[in-house]
């Protein structure tokens, strides 16, 4: 944000008006300077930052969204989505300026979306949170991965009561096993897609697991720590992202600081469009000291071993040192807290132990999984954003 005044085109965009339009949430999805959308990142990376769309980024936004959510349905999903009066509920943070807020009410602003469109606070108490679903019945279920997988949870449980036809998890980085139990829960067809607050539109997910990128409008370049391609079918170190749509604030090569591999082959789903597969985010990597050097342990690691230990419903993964982790966890109603804390323990011990990292010293924490100001629950903090 340092060059924030010579970056828009348009001269009135300044940082200084930005950041006053951005401190009242009464302004929320409103016209910055009379023209704009403002939105603001939730700051989880430790680099918060306010972007401007203008009508034309937003418009190929609405409308890459539109053929997006047509590929994924048939006549008899969009059957079901019209008899249940096309409710869509968003569960997302409503106190700032971020983008699914600003965008839902955006869109809540015209009449006839008013009632269809309803935004639920991801701060809501769970118990009321799951009442007010309940009541409104959605066809389509948006919202952060982490929240979804607790009400995915309380469906299973009974508390929760509703049948969407989609089930969009965004924001967060899931594994196989979270979308099949969204699946299995709602028995809806569960979809996402990987883009940013600084490119909303950058891909569309297929059932295949991979995000196709919407190249006529934006461009993805996974890159190595020196910048320089990285070949297809390797993971990258970052990844640069350039966005052709929005001509007030340009986006190129924007690095977004997450690990990508591009397919090399065909996708099976039929789409010709460049896949990808999202890896992990650079600023989430534990890093660990030892004689032999640095060692890493990539977010996704630890997703995937605590994803499949029964009775876990949320959990968080603290670096509160060069050698310990902090484990936050909430378990499922009815678990027992003690046999899913030794079988989270021992598992990452055990990842621990294949990297030479006993050293590494595991904490049980009393506090549940805190949530960033933005709402989500990052499943894996580094040493560097522990507070």
């Amino acid at each position: 944000m340092a060059h924030y005044d010579d970056w828009a085109t348009d001269r009135e965009v300044t940082l200084a008006r930005a950041r006053a339009f951005a401190t009242d949430p009464q302004l929320v999805g409103g016209r910055f300077l009379g023209r704009y959308l403002l939105v603001t990142t939730s700051g989880t990376t430790g680099n918060p930052a306010i972007f401007v769309k203008d009508d034309r980024d937003i418009a190929v936004n609405y409308a890459l969204s539109m053929r997006m959510m047509g590929s994924w349905l048939n006549l008899a999903d969009i059957t079901r989505i019209v008899a249940g009066g096309g409710r869509m509920a968003i569960v997302a943070a409503t106190n700032g300026h971020f983008l699914v807020s600003a965008g839902a009410a955006r869109m809540r602003a015209h009449r006839l979306q008013r009632k269809s469109i309803r935004l639920f606070s991801v701060h809501t108490p769970l118990r009321e949170l799951v009442e007010a679903l309940n009541q409104f019945r959605p066809a389509l279920l948006l919202g952060y991965g982490s929240v979804l997988n607790m009400l995915a949870a309380e469906q299973e449980s009974g508390r929760l009561h509703i049948a969407p036809v989609v089930v969009e998890p965004a924001g967060e980085t899931l594994t196989s096993g979270d979308y099949a139990r969204m699946a299995r829960a709602f028995e809806a067809k569960v979809r996402d897609t990987y883009g940013a607050s600084e490119c909303p539109f950058l891909t569309e997910g297929c059932a295949y697991g991979w995000y196709h990128v919407n190249s006529d409008w934006a461009l993805v370049e996974p890159v190595e720590a020196d910048y320089s391609p990285t070949p297809p079918g390797r993971p990258s170190h970052t990844v640069l992202v350039t966005d052709l749509a929005n001509r007030v604030q340009p986006i190129l090569r924007y690095d977004l600081g997450d690990s990508v591999l591009q397919r090399p082959d065909p996708c099976p789903c039929g789409n010709p469009l460049p896949a990808i597969q999202v890896q992990g985010r650079v600023a989430n990597l534990l890093t660990f000291a030892t004689a032999r050097g640095e060692v890493v342990i990539a977010p996704l690691m630890l997703n995937t071993l605590v994803d499949r230990t029964p009775g876990v419903q949320l959990y968080q993964i603290v670096q509160t040192g060069p050698a310990s982790l902090r484990i936050r966890m909430l378990p499922v109603p009815g678990a027992d807290p003690e046999t899913v804390w030794s079988t989270v323990r021992d598992g990452i011990g055990g990842l621990l132990a294949d990297h030479k990292l006993d050293h590494v010293i595991l904490e049980r924490a009393e506090e549940p999984p805190q949530q960033a100001p933005g709402g989500k629950y990052r499943t894996v903090i580094p040493l560097k954003d522990f507070a």
